[in-house]
């Protein structure tokens, strides 16, 4: 994979890259797609890494199905689908590991400690194997592109990173490969993250700018919905991911929710 990749970045070739766990939906390939756009030539990885996975997740029953993904990956003309064995990438004995601190404690990694380690760690070892121009991530995993966007910037990385609009189902749920989980009933209910974030977008829009009036409002609409369990609902800060007070200079706002026993998460940028 690295031979390949540089042969084509020495033919003068701008590279984009687009690092996956697999299971592809449109929102996958909407980056793809994006990279298509932009580069001459598209890398892609698979890989379901295990080091972002807590001991009580889905690793063992998390979707998989190479030959499905590399279909579609052929029909956007992806160049090179790079899909390696945990083994290759986690050797026998290796112990270094990223952390971008601060920011990997907060949200997510608040809920799920050790996540973002395993993230950076394997996004730093994908971007030393490919060295892509640009890669491309989703604004659904919004806490994921800052992190990656710090650690380029604190590491000198040579990649530049670009992150695409969440793709939607027509109804509003953000695609994520852990839908599939859903049951029909709880597919309706998992529908309460897009009108809680709706609400505080259409307050915003009205002119409300008190972030603890705009966290009421959303927690109204999680109530209205009583078998989803709310992890977490924030307004925080775009880069530093602390909470703000206002949104006069913009704001991030994130949620996390159990529906059933599936954990999905979504987000909106002010």
């Amino acid at each position: 994979m690295r031979n390949a990749c540089r042969e084509i970045r020495q033919s003068g070739k701008r590279l984009g890259f687009v690092p996956t766990m697999g299971a592809l939906h449109a929102g996958h390939l909407s980056l793809v797609q994006a990279a298509r756009s932009q580069c001459a030539a598209v890398a892609a990885s698979v890989f379901v890494n295990p080091t972002q996975f807590g001991p009580k997740e889905d690793l063992s029953k998390y979707p998989r199905d190479l030959d499905r993904d590399r279909g579609l990956l052929e029909k956007e003309n992806v160049d090179l689908l790079f899909a390696p064995a945990a083994e290759e990438m986690y050797p026998a004995g290796a112990v270094t590991w990223v952390t971008v601190e601060g920011l990997s404690e907060r949200l997510e990694g608040k809920s799920r400690p050790g996540h973002f380690r395993g993230v950076a760690t394997i996004v730093s070892k994908l971007f030393n194997i490919v060295e892509p121009d640009r890669a491309y991530f989703g604004q659904k995993d919004a806490q994921q592109a800052v992190i990656i966007r710090k650690m380029v910037r604190d590491l000198d990385l040579g990649v530049e990173v670009v992150v695409c609009p969440t793709v939607r189902e027509s109804d509003g749920l953000a695609l994520s490969s852990r839908n599939v989980y859903l049951n029909p009933e709880e597919r309706k209910q998992a529908l309460v993250l897009y009108r809680a974030l709706c609400r505080v977008q259409a307050l915003a829009d009205r002119g409300e700018r008190d972030a603890m009036k705009l966290r009421e409002a959303a927690l109204q609409v999680f109530a209205e919905e009583k078998p989803v369990r709310l992890d977490y609902f924030e307004i925080v800060n775009k880069d530093s991911l602390e909470p703000v007070k206002d949104i006069v200079r913009g704001a991030l706002v994130v949620t996390a929710a159990f529906v059933g026993k599936t954990r999905l998460i979504d987000n909106l940028v002010l």
